[in-house]
C-alpha cells in the first residue's frame, strides 16, 4: 500500500506531459481540444452559482432597470475583456496560469501568484460545495448540508480527477438543463407580481434595502468572476484557433453569468431569494425537481471547473501530479464548503480588491514589453525573481483595497477599485521596467534577450 501511494505521489514528467491537461509545459498541438466540446465547456463554467448570488444583491441595492442591467453588463464587460487578454496569451502560447506567472514574475515568484489565487479559487470551491448542500437541505446547519455538501465535493473531486475530458462530457447537458429551468424561474418571478410593469415598480421599492452606488454594484460584479477572468488560459490553451479563444470568455461572462444575473435579481426582487430552488420547491414536485436536478447539474459542472484551476496551476509550480494535486485541493475545498457559503459577499468583495493587479504586470509584459513573444524554451532560464512584477502588484492591490474602503486619491472616486488595482498594478509595472532600462536593467523575459 504504501509503495503504490508513493508512485502515486512521485512525479512521472512523462506521463505528466503526454497527458491529455499536461500542466508541466506548454500544449502540444495534439494535446488542443475540438472546438464544440471546448465551449460547451464554456458555458458550463460559466453557468455558475455566483451569478444567481450576484443578481439578487444587486436587486437589493438598486432599481432593475437601467442601474442594475447596466451595471451588471459593466462589470462583465471589464471581467470579459481581462479574460480575453488572458486568453489570447494562453492561446498564444499554450500555457496554463502557473507556466504565465513564472514568465511575468520569475520561476520562484511565480510561487506568489499562484499560491495566492489557487488559495482563493479553492475558497471558491467551497462555495460551490456549501451551494450544492443548500440546494438540498434549504439550509447551512443542518445534518443533511453537511452530508450533501461532502457527497458534493467528493463528486467534484472524482471528476476532475480524469481531467478536462471528463469536464466536457458533464458540461452539455447541464447547461442545456439549467438554461431551460433558469427561463421558466425568470417567468415565474414575474408572472408572481403580475407582469412586467408592477415588477419594475416592486424592483424599484426593494432597491433602498440595501443601496449600492454604481461603482460598488459593478466592483460586485466584478469581484464575483475576477478570479476566472484572470485565469482564463487554463482553457483557451486548449484552443486550436484564436476566436475559439476569444469566444470562450464571451461566453461565460456576457452570455452566462449576465443571464444567471438578470435571473438572480428576479428571484432576489420578487421572491425574496437568489436560490431558485427554493421558489420551484415551493411550485410542487415535478417544478422543484426540474429546479434541483438543473442546481445540481449546474454546479456539479463549475465545481469541476472551478476545481480544475487550482489542479493545474499548484501541480505546475510544485511539480505535482495532477490527480495528487486534485486530491488536496479538492479534500481543503470540501472542508471549507462546509462553513464559507453563508459568507459568499465577504469573499468576493476581498477578490474584487486584491486579485484584479495579479494579472496587470503579466498582461502588460507580454503585449507591450515582450510585443506578445514568449518563448517556451526561455521558462528555464528565467530568473528566480521579477521585483518589477512584485512591487507592481503590491502597489496595484493596496490602493485596490483601500479604494475599497474608501480611501482613494482625489480625483479618482469615479474609478471602482478593482479597475483601479488593475490600471495601477499595469502602469507601476511599465514605470519600473522604463526605470529599469535607464539604469541597464532588464526584468522578466526581457531580460534574457539584454544579455
Amino acid at each position: 500500500m504504501i509503495e503504490k501511494l508513493k508512485v502515486w505521489w512521485a512525479l512521472d514528467v512523462s506521463k505528466e506531459t503526454s497527458s491529455a491537461d499536461n500542466p508541466l509545459e506548454p500544449l502540444s498541438p495534439d494535446q488542443r481540444r475540438n472546438t464544440l466540446p471546448l465551449l460547451a465547456l464554456a458555458f458550463g463554467w460559466g453557468f455558475l452559482i455566483t451569478g444567481l448570488l450576484t443578481g439578487a444583491a444587486l436587486g437589493k441595492g438598486m432599481p432593475f432597470w437601467p442601474d442594475l442591467i447596466i451595471a451588471s453588463f459593466l462589470g462583465n464587460f471589464m471581467n470579459f475583456v481581462i479574460g480575453a487578454l488572458v486568453g489570447y496569451i494562453g492561446y498564444k502560447t499554450a500555457c496554463n496560469s502557473g507556466l504565465l506567472y513564472r514568465f511575468a514574475y520569475g520561476n520562484i515568484g511565480a510561487y506568489i501568484p499562484v499560491l495566492f489565487i489557487s488559495a482563493l479559487i479553492i475558497g471558491w470551491h467551497g462555495i460551490i460545495v456549501g451551494a450544492f448542500g443548500f440546494a438540498w437541505a434549504q439550509s447551512t446547519d443542518s445534518p443533511t448540508f453537511y452530508a450533501v455538501a461532502l457527497f458534493a465535493g467528493v463528486l467534484y473531486m472524482v471528476t476532475t480527477y480524469f481531467g478536462v475530458s471528463a469536464l466536457e462530457k458533464v458540461s452539455m447537458p447541464s447547461v442545456l438543463l439549467l438554461l431551460g429551468v433558469g427561463v421558466y424561474a425568470g417567468w415565474l418571478n414575474i408572472d408572481k407580481v403580475g407582469g412586467w410593469s408592477n415588477f419594475l415598480l416592486l424592483s424599484i421599492e426593494k432597491s433602498s434595502e440595501e443601496p449600492l452606488s454604481m461603482n460598488e454594484a459593478i466592483n460586485l460584479v466584478v469581484g464575483s468572476w475576477i478570479v476566472g477572468a484572470i485565469v482564463m488560459s487554463e482553457f483557451t490553451r486548449f484552443a486550436k484557433k484564436a476566436w475559439v479563444a476569444l469566444i470562450f470568455p464571451f461566453i461565460v461572462l456576457i452570455i452566462s453569468q449576465w443571464f444567471l444575473q438578470v435571473v438572480g435579481s428576479l428571484g432576489g426582487i420578487v421572491s425574496g431569494t437568489y436560490e431558485f430552488t427554493t421558489y420551484m420547491l415551493e411550485q410542487g414536485m415535478v417544478i422543484g425537481a426540474l429546479g434541483l436536478i438543473g442546481m445540481s447539474m449546474a454546479l456539479w459542472t463549475t465545481g469541476d471547473a472551478n476545481l480544475y484551476l487550482p489542479v493545474i496551476q499548484t501541480s505546475s509550480v510544485f511539480r505535482r501530479p495532477q490527480k495528487v494535486m486534485t486530491v488536496i485541493c479538492g479534500v481543503l475545498g470540501t472542508i471549507l464548503g462546509l462553513g464559507i457559503y453563508k459568507y459568499f459577499l465577504t469573499w468576493i468583495g476581498l477578490l474584487a480588491s486584491v486579485v484584479p493587479p495579479l494579472i496587470g504586470p503579466v498582461i502588460v509584459d507580454y503585449y507591450i514589453v515582450n510585443k506578445m513573444n514568449y518563448n517556451a524554451d526561455d521558462l528555464d532560464r528565467l530568473p528566480a525573481w521579477n521585483p518589477a512584477a512584485i512591487g507592481a502588484y503590491l502597489f496595484g492591490a493596496i490602493l485596490a483595497y483601500a479604494a475599497s474602503q474608501g480611501y482613494t486619491l482625489p480625483g479618482l472616486e469615479w474609478i471602482f477599485p478593482s479597475l483601479l488595482g488593475l490600471l495601477a498594478s499595469m502602469l507601476a509595472y511599465l514605470v519600473l521596467v522604463a526605470g529599469g532600462k535607464l539604469f541597464g536593467v532588464s526584468f522578466g523575459p526581457a531580460s534574457l534577450k539584454a544579455k
